[in-house]
């Protein structure tokens, strides 16, 4: 078994009187690609939140390298932060600074590197998407997919042990939706970084996985190898496989 990078244990959340996550269990090993599949609204985007500290679980603990992440102070919890990349569902570029711009901002703003460092470090990162060449251009001048892939590098500038990523296939079409989904995998495989991959999209999950979990109105309910749901005991995860309504209770 490889190093667990992240640990899920018991994971409770209630927010203005209602459960959104129950008993949540989770982990994710170094090199390791996590998909969480799930219906939409059904929790999947607030595991990352509760991940990145951005929301404390009510019971339970989430634990970075076995540092519990929900009882750090401030600024501890920032420097367990520069070790996570964050992938968001609509890249979240700032739209008044160029490509080269975005990128910098985490070395310029968490790092001393020197102006010559970062220059290097945009190019390496822009390189390892497929972006080479774009670092003058406004997101605005660059395609859904494109943001997606400049998304990505911005990630990878802090050279993140474990990469989020927050429905990376939403509103691009199926031919760029395959190429994001290459470059995870090769992005997983080059980096040793662990990977937590939330969608509802199943022919990215299974394409991507390493291993899956599915979350069910805030509880975990299967969690394996991505062959095993295929012909899952449980019906409801059979029935979002089959992508058929869960029969009445």
């Amino acid at each position: 078994m490889k190093p667990s990078v992240l640990e899920l244990e018991n994971v409770e959340l209630s927010l203005g009187g209602n459960e959104i996550l129950r008993g949540v269990n989770l982990r994710a090993e170094e090199g390791e690609r996590l998909v969480v599949l799930g219906e939409s609204g059904g929790g999947k985007s607030t595991i990352l939140r509760v991940i990145l500290g951005m929301l404390r679980p009510t019971g339970g603990s989430v634990k970075f390298r076995g540092r519990e992440v929900n009882r750090l102070r401030r600024w501890k919890l920032n420097l367990i932060r520069q070790r996570i990349g964050m992938v968001y569902q609509y890249s979240a570029l700032i739209s008044s600074l160029t490509v080269r711009e975005n990128l910098a901002l985490p070395l310029v703003e968490l790092t001393r590197k020197k102006p010559a460092e970062i220059e290097e470090a945009v190019k390496a990162k822009l390189a390892m998407v497929g972006m080479s060449g774009s670092e003058d251009k406004l997101p605005s001048e660059l395609s859904g997919g494109m943001r997606k892939r400049v998304g990505l590098a911005r990630a990878l500038m802090l050279d993140p042990e474990l990469i989020l990523y927050d429905e990376p296939s939403a509103g691009l079409d199926p031919v760029i939706s395959a190429v994001i989904d290459d470059l995870m995998i090769r992005t997983s495989e080059e980096t040793g970084a662990a990977s937590v991959i939330v969608t509802h999209e199943l022919g990215s999950a299974f394409k991507v996985a390493t291993r899956m979990a599915m979350l069910k109105e805030g509880e975990m309910i299967a969690d394996g190898p991505p062959e095993s749901f295929k012909d899952h005991p449980d019906e409801r995860v059979r029935s979002f496989i089959a992508a058929e309504p869960t029969p009445p209770t």
